[in-house]
């Protein structure tokens, strides 16, 4: 039987590609209140402000390209089961060919209802605005987990990481719950390798190997050698 690894990313192996990361020191989100933008609040005070502010995220994110941390989680599909579940807005696991993906706060690539949760919709363009309807006759909102929502896929990556014979910890600070929560839902033993070019604070561990380096070095190496040696 294949091993699995389960690979939890987050906003450096992204910023690699050009995009920026989630919020500055100041708590600015590209020059916004991340409460104007990010929260169901903001979004019933200002909605054509907050479609507005993801339709300038979408079109930069559809111009941008995976890394070579992006490609090397592809090649441990040669010979892993590979889940990768991801904090990322983005699709850059997709586009690199990631074919097993979690998206804990979904996807900017993907519109939503309103007042059903469930109909999701792919989104052909860039481009999301007030009059776009779900077929219930609500506008559609980004399919983006805001501030004070519920994680939905978040019992889907606790039950992968605990199945997991390897996990992965790559570009993300582990600050961020309850995703950051998934450094405990690992078996007892499991080899835990973190990547980061400033390793967060973490509880030491026999079985945590640190690796400081940006995904696009330091996944492409450890790829490399769990490959040598399955």
């Amino acid at each position: 039987m294949r091993k699995k690894i389960v690979v939890l990313t987050g906003a450096g192996i992204s910023a690699e590609s050009g995009i920026p990361t989630f919020r500055d020191a100041d708590g600015l989100w590209e020059g916004h209140d991340v409460m104007e933008v990010a929260t169901p609040q903001g979004w019933a005070k200002n909605p054509e402000l907050v479609l507005k502010f993801y339709n300038q995220r979408r079109k930069a994110a559809s111009q941008v390209e995976p890394n070579d941390g992006h490609r090397a989680l592809v090649e441990l599909e040669r010979e892993f089961d590979v889940v990768v579940v991801t904090q990322n807005i983005d699709n850059l696991h997709e586009k690199a060919g990631s074919s097993n993906i979690v998206h804990l706060h979904g996807s900017i690539f993907q519109s939503r209802s309103s007042v059903e949760e469930s109909l999701v919709y792919d989104m052909d363009g860039w481009e999301l605005k007030l009059g776009d309807l779900c077929e219930k006759g609500s506008q559609l909102r980004p399919n983006v987990v805001w501030f004070g929502e519920m994680v939905p896929m978040m019992e889907v990556a606790q039950r992968e990481t605990a199945q997991a014979d390897l996990f992965m910890v790559v570009g993300t600070s582990l600050q961020v719950y309850p995703a950051a929560g998934l450094l405990y839902e690992v078996s007892a033993g499991v080899p835990i390798y973190i990547i980061d070019p400033s390793i967060p604070e973490y509880n030491p561990q026999p079985n945590i190997t640190a690796i400081a380096e940006p995904a696009s070095t330091g996944v492409p190496k450890l790829a490399k050698q769990l490959l040598d040696f399955s």
